[in-house]
């Protein structure tokens, strides 16, 4: 029987295991959100959540929509290719919810 592992999944994995990626998908779940609004909800630095979000819209997840105001606005948004982690996620969510202790519990 073949143990290899399949290389698209193999890819999935290492898009989801880079630090911080699944917590930027998680909030973007939500809605489209400003730099700065992502950036402080879940406690990044700024240089590192730009690079994530390059990659992430690389990867075709993720959509950077620039608005020709001023001051110009810049809001990042999950594309239908984003969009489809959102069952992956709550599934994440609902194990987490039923098996780890939260941090004050740890303590």
């Amino acid at each position: 029987m073949d143990q290899s592992i399949c290389p698209r999944f193999e890819k999935a994995i290492s898009i989801l295991s880079q630090r911080w990626t699944g917590l930027i998908i998680y909030q973007l779940l939500s809605g489209p959100q400003r730099f700065g609004t992502i950036e402080s909800a879940i406690g990044v630095s700024g240089r590192v959540l730009s690079d994530r979000l390059k990659d992430l819209e690389n990867e075709g997840i993720v959509k950077r929509e620039v608005y020709p105001e001023t001051p110009v606005r810049i809001e990042y948004s999950l594309t239908e290719k984003g969009s489809s982690f959102a069952p992956l996620m709550k599934e994440i969510e609902k194990w987490s919810q039923t098996w780890l202790n939260s941090p004050e519990e740890s303590k």
